[in-house]
């Protein structure tokens, strides 16, 4: 009967291959279970060792709250577009009665996330690119 390998130890014995055998491994894997590997693990793997992987992934940090629809509480939505920017009230009105247009540019996550959230919260259809 054969021994039951750690984690550890598969990790090692994977360690020792190249990546060649290491391709051919995950092939004859996917035909025995019937499955596929996701292509950002081959990706990590062709990284090889000591590659930061920050670089390989740029995370956004500026995002636009876009109302796409002021939807049944028109009004409600007008009160929380105000609150979220200096406009007045008719510009206001006008930024709703204009969907889809941008309420905020090039904001940051949790302030583009509190925005959708409010928006949403006061009946409108929101995006956020």
């Amino acid at each position: 009967m054969a021994t039951k390998l750690s984690t550890e130890e598969l990790l090692a014995q994977f360690e020792e291959l190249t990546l060649i055998e290491l391709s051919e491994f995950v092939k004859a894997f996917e035909e025995k279970f019937d499955v596929t590997a996701a292509a950002p693990v081959a990706v990590a793997g062709v990284a090889g060792p000591g590659a930061p992987a920050a670089e390989a992934v740029e995370e956004k940090d500026e995002f636009d709250v876009i109302l796409t629809a002021a939807g049944d509480k028109k009004i409600q939505v007008i009160k929380v577009v105000r609150e979220l920017t200096s406009l007045g009230l008719k510009e206001a009105k006008d930024l709703v009665d204009g969907a889809p247009k941008p309420v905020l540019e090039k904001a940051n996550k949790e302030a583009a996330d509190k925005a959708k959230e409010a928006l949403e919260g006061a009946g409108a259809s929101v995006e956020v690119k």
